[in-house]
């Protein structure tokens, strides 16, 4: 799984709780950065995607994504603080509110990986 968070503590918080559940998740700070994993390694089973990032934000990633026949596919999970207001126009699969609980992420993981 790939998450995109441009906060360094959460997405290190958040891929080591990830790892003792026996993931392995790997970290992008903006939508930038994620496109460089993308086009360079497999397809992940889902990406963690933060909206409001600097460089590339969430909503330009997603629209990037879903025109992008090799990623269109891949689930998005979006973990946001704008509320499911500020995420509604992006066509995720969900979206999880932060301050983040880890039961509500590793179900949404159960989905798709």
């Amino acid at each position: 799984m790939l998450v995109v968070d441009d906060d360094q503590d959460i997405r290190d918080a958040l891929c080591e709780l990830l790892r003792e559940e026996g993931y392995r998740p790997v970290q992008a700070a903006n939508g930038e950065e994620a496109f460089g994993y993308l086009n360079s390694r497999e397809p992940p089973c889902v990406i963690l995607l933060d909206l409001m990032m600097p460089v590339m934000d969430g909503w330009e990633f997603r629209r990037r994504q879903q025109r992008d026949p090799n990623f269109s596919k891949i689930p998005v999970v979006v973990i946001t603080a704008a509320g499911s207001f500020g995420a509604s126009s992006i066509a995720a699969e969900r979206v999880l509110p932060k301050p983040l609980q880890l039961e509500q992420i590793l179900e949404a993981l159960q989905q798709y990986c």
